[in-house]
């Protein structure tokens, strides 16, 4: 049989999002997700790059040119030479530590800290974006879609699915607490937060957020009272 193909599912106005197939790290499978978003100029900015198909490619370039590749997170790369690839004017960019993870790709920006006001992208004044520090795996910029109150998360909130997992790897999820009723933050990112103060100050910028919806790039999507649930996700680190 034929993969079902994968295409672009609208959540709002200019929002759309898709569900890739899913990834396995070390026997893990996890689910993948992207979030492409349309911006005033018509420009395309591309959120955590999965496996491009064909018939996404083709639903992607329905909306507009592709012009923003943006990984959210160091350990978001995978996909990212395949995009470049296919988009040569796309400009890619890079968050902390990603550089230095793929001396093989041509970056053209870093993925700076700020809000939509700063200026320091061409997506200024319509997207923020918060880098979540003080995290020894990797840092996170969690990017905010002003239009539509939509917060895009990587990896600091997941939920796996039990019955993809077996054996040892179904405990260590079980105890990384990948594999709960709620998506939520595993137990090796909590641990790896050690410089709180500056977690819990990229906290409140992002719980300022007046958040509607939260994707995820592994996990089901949030789609009302996003900030409600980011408030209770995120419950550990304030506590």
């Amino acid at each position: 049989m034929h993969p079902a193909p994968i295409m672009l599912q609208p959540l709002d106005e200019n929002i759309w999002t898709a569900a890739g197939p899913q990834v396995r790290v070390l026997g893990f499978a996890y689910p993948t997700a992207l979030v492409v978003i349309r911006l005033k100029d018509g420009d395309l900015f591309i959120w955590s790059p999965t496996a491009l198909t064909p018939d996404l490619k083709a639903s992607v370039d329905a909306l507009g040119p592709v012009r923003h590749l943006v990984s959210p997170t160091a350990l978001h790369n995978l996909f990212l030479a395949e995009w470049q690839a296919a988009y040569p004017d796309a400009r890619l960019y890079a968050p902390p530590g990603l550089r230095q993870r793929r001396p093989d790709l041509a970056f053209d920006a870093d993925l700076q800290d700020g809000t939509a006001q700063d200026g320091g992208h061409p997506w200024a004044g319509e997207i923020d974006q918060v880098h979540m520090a003080g995290n020894q795996i990797a840092t996170e910029v969690v990017v905010f879609h002003r239009a539509s109150r939509t917060v895009l998360i990587a990896d600091l909130i997941q939920q796996l699915d039990p019955a993809s997992l077996r054996g040892w790897r179904a405990l260590i999820a079980r105890l990384d607490l990948m594999t709960g009723d709620a998506p939520q933050t595993p137990r090796k990112f909590r641990l790896a937060f050690t410089d709180r103060k500056a977690a819990r100050a990229a906290l409140a910028r992002i719980e300022a957020w007046p958040a509607r919806r939260v994707l995820m790039a592994h996990a089901p999507p949030v789609l009302e009272d996003g900030q409600a649930f980011l408030t209770r996700t995120f419950a550990w680190l304030r506590g």
